[in-house]
């Protein structure tokens, strides 16, 4: 005689079965799937205006989709283009592009990013709401508040030189981003090699301090991928594989506090 599963644990093999794998945490797909964009926040401006914040969580790990501006990729209400992405990386970028609203606007008003990829559509609802307001260290810390807005410490200051001459597909070209900062926090220093060349061992319980400055690159909007020899580097070189206009961000962080600029390159 066969053996049956007891019916409480049938109906649960059941369940799971029925369950989409996108649905599943670990499951994790190279591609195929959709980015979710997400609201971070506003901002209040000392000129009366607001700044909403927005980020996306690509679902790919692998997938890096392109959504040119339009039903697939819009903001509404107002003009569709905002200076949202284009070019869409792996897994969760946050605090990435702002919008800038009127005094005007209506609180009770939502703003609303619309990404449809690989046939699914996926929508953030900006509002400014009280409890979904942010300040600028929380955006320089990717969300955190410590060590809090009396820290001494002051942002590093970063910018992009234009690249020489004209940029054409398949050519690379040097890209140089200049970063000033005041130092803090200090770097720890490299530990001491012990004896056969091995690093030195610490019974410290505090958190290590950061190395110093450092700058990545990221692709923010393009028609095509973008290939660095190194995205974190003060002077990558990067190949553009097909003509159209690009945008890159280069991100300087002091290893608590980072900032971010962006370079437009037209690719012949």
């Amino acid at each position: 005689m066969k053996s049956l599963l007891p019916i409480a644990l049938l109906a649960g093999v059941l369940s799971a079965q029925s369950i989409p794998p996108t649905y599943i945490g670990q499951t994790k797909f190279q591609t195929g799937q959709d980015v979710v964009p997400a609201y971070e926040g506003w901002l209040r401006n000392t000129d009366g205006t607001f700044t909403m914040v927005f980020g996306y969580l690509n679902r790919n790990w692998k997938e890096e989709p392109v959504i040119p501006v339009g039903d697939d990729n819009k903001l509404e209400p107002g003009p569709l283009d905002r200076g949202q992405p284009t070019y869409f990386l792996p897994r969760r970028q946050a605090f990435i592009f702002r919008v800038v609203l009127p005094k005007e606007w209506d609180t009770k008003q939502e703003l609303v990013w619309t990404l449809r990829v690989n046939g699914r559509t996926e929508k953030a609802y900006g509002t400014l709401s009280a409890d979904e307001e942010i300040t600028e260290r929380m955006i320089m810390t990717r969300g955190g508040l410590s060590p809090g807005e009396d820290d001494p410490n002051k942002p590093p200051v970063i910018s992009v030189a234009d690249p020489v001459g004209p940029a054409q597909a398949g050519l690379p070209i040097q890209l140089v981003a200049t970063v000033t900062d005041d130092g803090l926090p200090k770097p720890r220093a490299a530990p001491k090699p012990r004896a056969g060349g091995a690093p030195a061992q610490t019974n410290s319980v505090e958190a290590p301090r950061p190395r110093g400055l450092s700058v990545t690159w990221l692709e923010y909007r393009g028609p095509a991928k973008v290939a660095f020899d190194s995205t974190r580097s003060m002077q990558p070189t990067v190949t553009f594989s097909a003509p159209g206009t690009y945008v890159l961000q280069a991100i300087a962080s002091d290893g608590a506090l980072a900032t971010r600029t962006s370079v437009t390159i037209t690719v012949n």
